[in-house]
């Protein structure tokens, strides 16, 4: 991003850019506005760089692994009392586009300003995407970007096709991947003390057994940072 605002300084023609940007983002900002009135609780929509994505039914796979891994973390998550867990029709208002995570996590100091009402939240602490063909490109391409330009401190990329994770933690204002592996286990950055088998993500029987795990240690998070 300094690569291109120092070439934009440079150009004589930098003030209509500039006027150009306004006039795009007003715009823009009109769209996001009928987006907001538009969208309903029953829709899976994100607005993206000025467009509003529909979302469709997703295949079992999908829902298994979302299912699979929300199971894990919003029960680990209230048992140890550490933030919130919102998934799929969470809205996540970013400063230009807004998304829907499959699963997200915010920590204790984001989560105790929440209201019961409340239907836009900020950028969360962790967020999870369940990969599909539809949905790749975005996953890997603007939010990737996006999230971590809004602080999300760890991003999951699950592909259900190949029962694969992919962990990333920002460092510098970047993701940096940490673990890209179908078996072993997967510590979480975010989530303090939260660690499971990665077979558990895709497996309903490893599943259930991570999750007695995790339920049977209700210390394990207690020594740890949690997540701001």
């Amino acid at each position: 991003m300094e690569t291109a605002l120092t070439h934009l300084a440079a150009s004589p023609k930098l003030v209509l850019y500039l006027r150009e940007i306004e006039r795009m983002l007003a715009d823009e900002q009109r769209n996001r506005e009928r987006f907001y009135n538009t969208i309903t609780e029953q829709q899976k929509a994100e607005f993206i760089n000025g467009e509003m994505i529909m979302h469709s039914p997703v295949k079992k796979m999908h829902n298994d692994a979302c299912s699979l891994l929300l199971n894990l973390v919003a029960n680990y998550v209230r048992v140890h009392q550490l933030g919130f867990v919102g998934f799929e029709k969470i809205l996540i208002a970013l400063t230009r586009n807004d998304y829907e995570p499959d699963v997200c996590f915010f920590g204790q100091h984001k989560a105790r300003t929440f209201t019961p009402d409340q239907m836009k939240f900020p950028a969360p602490d962790f967020i999870a995407e369940i990969l599909s063909p539809s949905t790749e490109a975005n996953d890997r391409g603007v939010k990737f970007e996006d999230y971590a330009a809004h602080g999300v401190q760890e991003y999951w990329l699950l592909d259900p096709q190949t029962a694969t994770i992919e962990q990333y933690h920002l460092v510098d204002g970047a993701y940096q991947l940490v673990l890209k592996s179908n078996n072993g286990t997967v510590t979480s950055i975010a989530i303090a003390g939260f660690v499971v088998a990665v077979r558990a993500l895709f497996d309903e029987q490893e599943n259930l057994r991570a999750l007695q795990a995790l339920l049977a240690a209700p210390s394990s998070a207690s020594n740890l940072p949690v997540a701001s």
